[in-house]
């Protein structure tokens, strides 16, 4: 059932963009477990059918580096089930790019999946909230990477630290129309996305998984499945009053010193 006897999300209403797949697709899992109806967007339409059949949500065929169509996202959502209760953004883009190298194309290619469609995205659902007069929750997933990251991610760190900027200003803005806005800088995950992405950025074999983890400090990478009932949490009630929190979702304990 959960982290709880009661569904967490019992009755709500939920949007997962970037749901397909990785941890997106965990949280479409936890979601409808703890009671939601889900909608989830994604890319790759054989995979997000497929996601659907399995769990019984809604899967929309969206490239949420059209603002439009994020913006649309909650507007299918709202259409299908006629409101929007929660959204989550987790769709990420993670190619590499250093100060040095990356060209002004895959910059924009970043501020558009990691900055600019969470933005419209929320714009969309909260509009739809505040039209409504009732409460809402938000969850972003950004990165580690908000705290500076990796000189080979350049884009991307500054993309995840815009994405935790506006995580706090759109939840201070919106206290007062109780709709809840966190965000979790999750640290390396054990996913779909970063299994191609070490074998096609760092010629990773099939034992990277295992090197990787005996060098983490709980012996583990993150887990899709433990972040997602962190997600599910936070969009809950049972997360009380907080809102505007920047979690470091992460074994990297950030301004430790050896």
């Amino acid at each position: 059932m959960g982290l709880l006897e009661t569904p967490l999300l019992e009755d709500l209403v939920v949007l997962v963009n970037g749901g397909s797949q990785g941890v997106g697709a965990g949280v479409v899992r936890a979601a409808v477990r703890e009671g939601a109806t889900v909608v989830f967007t994604g890319r790759r339409a054989e995979v997000g059918e497929k996601l659907a059949a399995d769990t019984g949500a809604r899967f929309v065929r969206a490239d949420l580096s059209d603002p439009a169509q994020a913006r649309d996202s909650a507007v299918q959502a709202v259409n299908a089930h006629g409101r929007v209760d929660c959204l989550v953004n987790a769709a990420g883009l993670t190619s590499r790019g250093s100060l040095l190298d990356t060209t002004p194309e895959l910059f924009d290619q970043h501020m558009a999946i990691n900055l600019r469609a969470p933005f419209f995205a929320m714009q969309a659902a909260v509009a739809d909230m505040t039209a409504r007069k009732a409460p809402g929750t938000i969850v972003n997933i950004i990165s580690n990477c908000a705290h500076g990251g990796p000189p080979h991610l350049a884009p991307y760190s500054a993309a995840k630290a815009g994405l935790a900027g506006l995580t706090r200003n759109a939840a201070h803005a919106h206290r007062w129309d109780r709709i809840r806005i966190n965000g979790l800088n999750i640290g390396w995950t054990d996913t779909e996305g970063e299994d191609a992405t070490q074998r096609a950025f760092h010629g990773a074999g099939d034992d990277w998984r295992e090197e990787a983890a005996k060098a983490q400090p709980m012996g583990k990478l993150g887990q899709v499945d433990e972040i997602a009932d962190f997600v599910v949490f936070l969009l809950s009630d049972r997360s009380g009053v907080v809102t505007g929190s920047v979690i470091d979702w992460d074994q990297t304990v950030f301004g430790g010193q050896d």
